[in-house]
This record gives C-alpha cells, sequence and structure tokens, in this order.
C-alpha cells in the first residue's frame, strides 16, 4: 500500500529528501507522495523513513492504494531497474 500525506502536514520539509524513490514532491498546499513511486521503503529500509521522520504523524497508509509485499518489492525492483538503465 502506497503511503500519503494528510492536509495537516506543516511543510516542514523532513519527508521529501529522505524518501529513496522521490516518491515525495511539494503539492499545491502540502507535500504529496507519488503512489507509483512509493514502495513503503521496501528494497531500501525496514520500514518507511517519510513516517520515521514526520513530526506530526500525518504520514498514513493510502486506502485507495493496497499493494501486498510482494507487489512493492516488484515496484522497488522496476523503479531501481528503469534508474540503472538511466544511469548508462
Amino acid at each position: 500500500m502506497a503511503l500519503k500525506i494528510l492536509s495537516s502536514c506543516i511543510n516542514c520539509d523532513m519527508c521529501e529528501p529522505e524518501c529513496p524513490n522521490q516518491a515525495i514532491s511539494l503539492g499545491e498546499h502540502v507535500f504529496e507522495i507519488d503512489p507509483t513511486r512509493c514502495t513503503e521503503c521496501v528494497g531500501h529500509y525496514d520500514a518507511p523513513t517519510c513516517v520515521a521522520v514526520c513530526p506530526i504523524d500525518v504520514v498514513k497508509p493510502d486506502p485507495l492504494y493496497r499493494e501486498s509485499l510482494d507487489a512493492l518489492a516488484e515496484k522497488f525492483i522496476q523503479l531501481t531497474t528503469l534508474s540503472d538503465a538511466n544511469d548508462k
């Protein structure tokens, strides 16, 4: 399942630089997570770093994007394969 940032975000910018998939960016009002890039840090870390660094606990599971651990791992593989191909 991808994560989302609630509208009560204070735009502290703690989460964006921590995302290994570049899934977080500043939206119109608050930071947003691109569900096509969010792997909940599967393949990178044991837990989502954005959740760990958020000072006000506004990063939550997005019920619109439910994914199994296997699906998140597959997304990680696809993202890193694309990244590796672009680096060449």
